[in-house]
C-alpha cells in the first residue's frame, strides 16, 4: 500500500515522502480501516519536527512512521476479540499512531476497535474527519472541571478547530459561550457555530464588551495563554477556570498574586495524555452529537497523498479549515 512517512525529523518538504509499505494487520482488539480521509492537526506538525529515534518503529522494511491522528474511512479487517459484522462499518478515527507507526496518512491503517467509531447514517467523511483531536479536545476542557450548563464560557479563536467544537459542544452541554476571533471572515464563522457573543480581541475595549455582553466568564478555553492572559484575567470572575490546550515558543510570565486573588484554576490539557474514561466519553457523546445533527464540518481543503508536504505546509501558515489527505 501506499503511506506518507518520515524517519527523521524536519521541515515538511524535507522529509516526507511516500513510500510501498505493506498492509498492516489487525492484532487483538484491533480494526483495519480503508482510510478515506486523512487529517492533520498542528500537533502532527510537532511530532513531526520533534521525534527522536526511539519514536521510530518498523514498517515492514522500514523504520520510521506515517503521520497524522485523525481520519474517516471503512473498516475492512478485524483482530481477535472483535465483532466481525464491524466489517464494512464508515469509522471516525482518533489517535491513531499514538504508540505505534500507522498513522492515518496511508491507504490503510490499524488502530484498537473503540478508536474507530462508527459514522451514524448520513454524516460526511469531511466532518467525519474533523473531529479527532479538535472535537475532544473541546469536549475535555469543557468538561474536565465539572458540567458547563448554566455557565458562561469564553473560547479564544472560536474560528479555529478545537474552537469551533468548544463552541458546538459547549451550546449542547447548556453554556453560554462568547468567543474572541481576529477579523470579519474568522467572526462569521464562529457567529455560525452557535457563539452569543463574537469579540474581536484586536480591539481595544474588547475587555469591557464581553463583560458588557455576557457579564464575568466562569470558564475560558485557552489557546494561547502568553498571549491573551490579560485578557483573561480581565473578564473572569471569582473561582473562574482557564483551560489552556497549546503551547507556544514562549512560556507566560504568571502574576501569581492577581491568579491567587481571584481564586483561579489553571489548568493544562493534552489529548494525548487525556484519561481514557474521559477520551472515551467525548468519543460517544461527539456522536451522540452527529446523531443530533449537532456538529458542523470545518472548511476542509483535499490534498493528494502525493502532496503531503504541501498539506503540512497549509497548516503550518495558519489555514482556516481543516487539511486533509484525500486517499478516496
Amino acid at each position: 500500500m501506499r503511506a506518507a512517512f518520515y524517519d527523521t525529523p524536519g521541515p515538511a518538504k524535507s522529509v516526507l515522502r511516500v513510500l510501498d509499505v505493506e498492509h498492516p494487520e489487525p492484532g487483538p482488539g484491533q480494526v483495519r480501516v480503508r482510510v478515506a480521509l486523512s487529517a492533520i492537526n498542528p500537533g502532527d506538525m510537532f511530532i513531526r519536527m520533534n521525534s527522536t529515534p526511539q519514536d521510530f518503529q518498523r514498517v515492514g522494511e522500514h523504520t520510521g512512521r506515517i503521520p497524522h491522528q485523525d481520519g474517516t474511512g471503512t473498516i475492512d479487517a478485524v483482530g481477535a476479540g472483535v465483532d466481525p459484522s464491524r466489517v464494512g462499518e464508515r469509522v471516525w478515527i482518533w489517535m491513531a499512531g499514538a504508540g505505534h507507526p500507522w498513522g492515518t496518512a496511508a491507504e490503510w491503517t490499524v488502530v484498537p476497535s473503540e478508536q474507530a467509531v462508527a459514522l451514524p447514517d448520513g454524516i460526511s467523511d469531511e466532518l467525519g474527519a474533523c473531529l479527532g483531536i479538535p472535537a475532544m479536545t473541546a469536549h475535555w476542557c469543557l468538561h474536565a472541571d465539572g458540567s458547563p450548563r448554566d455557565r458562561t464560557v469564553l473560547v479564544a479563536a472560536g474560528a479555529g478547530a478545537v474552537g469551533h467544537y468548544a463552541i458546538e459542544l459547549g451550546r449542547i452541554a447548556g453554556a453560554r459561550i462568547v468567543t474572541t476571533v481576529s477579523g470579519p471572515e474568522k467572526a462569521a464563522l464562529a457567529k455560525a457555530a452557535g457563539a452569543d457573543l463574537v469579540v474581536n480581541y484586536r480591539d481595544a475595549d474588547a475587555a469591557q464588551q464581553i463583560l458588557d455582553g455576557v457579564g464575568p466568564v466562569d470558564r475560558i478555553i485557552e489557546v494561547s495563554l502568553t498571549d491573551n492572559l490579560e485578557l483573561d484575567l480581565a473578564v473572569t470572575g471569582p473561582g473562574a477556570t482557564i483551560v489552556t490546550y497549546a503551547a507556544q515558543p514562549d512560556d507566560p510570565t504568571l502574576p501569581v498574586f492577581r491568579l491567587m486573588w481571584s481564586n483561579l484554576v489553571l489548568r493544562f490539557a493534552l489529548f494525548l495524555t487525556e484519561p481514557r474514561d474521559a477520551l472515551l466519553r467525548a468519543a460517544a457523546e461527539i456522536t451522540a452529537a452527529l446523531r443530533e445533527g449537532a456538529l458542523t464540518p470545518l472548511p476542509v481543503h483535499s490534498f493528494s497523498l502525493d502532496d503531503v508536504a504541501a498539506a503540512h505546509e497549509a497548516v503550518e501558515n495558519g489555514i482556516i479549515g481543516k487539511a486533509v489527505l484525500d486517499l478516496r
